[in-house]
């Protein structure tokens, strides 16, 4: 299957440190690619970096054949690529639809706009009864339905998750991850996922990278990494 995303050496500096030490992701079109690994190990970084927020500092990205390594944000999002940050950064003071009226800021198709605001509030029905109430007030598991919601209002082919089980109750968890596969599967969205619970990362992705101190040090079926003695040792609780 062609890589729609393919990152090559990539190397990140902050300041004379370097966050990622020239790594190779190949992102298959349509499938759930997870990068695994401790705290600090870079996969932010990655994330930050594909999407425009930080620049490389040497290597490639590119996205359907062209390189956007170093492409400001918005020209990253308007080529297809939404990323749906760590922490959630929803608009509090605005409401569930201002939100999602946000996250397709780029389009001038307001038909588009609306059906895809109807679309995202049958993915994600809770939004739908919170439609006019203050994102700030929320649930953290809403919260993250509505980052998610607001990044697919681009209409990405590509979409970058970052931590989307953070600081959500258990019990809603397992339907945010229910509703990241039911989001590739009927919509073919390529989605790369960063999660700290590397056991529902791997339940739900296609294929894995294991990330350490900047660098890749294994990648492989998300099947095969689930069985794997070491990742299971220092990822997945023994």
């Amino acid at each position: 299957m062609s890589a729609i995303l393919s990152i090559r050496d990539l190397v990140v500096c902050y300041g004379s440190i370097k966050a990622l030490q020239g790594i190779s992701v190949e992102i298959p079109k349509g499938q759930i690619i997870t990068l695994v690994g401790a705290n600090g190990a870079g996969k932010t970084t990655t994330l930050r970096t594909i999407s425009g927020i930080l620049k490389p500092t040497a290597g490639s990205i590119e996205f359907k054949g062209e390189n956007i390594g170093g492409l400001p944000a918005h020209k990253i999002v308007a080529r297809g690529i939404a990323h749906s940050p760590e922490g959630r950064m929803i608009f509090s003071n605005l409401t569930v639809l201002e939100n999602l009226r946000m996250g397709a800021y780029l389009r001038r198709d307001k038909a588009g706009i609306a059906e895809d605001i109807r679309r995202m509030c049958g993915i994600f029905p809770r939004l739908a009864e919170r439609e006019s109430q203050a994102a700030g007030t929320l649930s953290g598991g809403e919260q993250q339905m509505l980052a998610i919601a607001r990044a697919l209002m681009s209409r990405p082919e590509c979409l970058l998750l970052d931590e989307p089980s953070l600081g959500i109750a258990p019990i809603l968890v397992q339907a945010i991850f229910e509703k990241i596969v039911e989001i590739n599967r009927e919509l073919g969205l390529t989605i790369l996922l960063v999660e700290q619970n590397a056991n529902l990362a791997l339940e739900v992705s296609h294929y894995g990278y294991v990330m350490e101190t900047g660098r890749i040090i294994l990648s492989d079926t998300s099947s095969a990494l689930r069985e794997n003695p070491s990742v299971r040792a220092a990822y997945l609780g023994g």
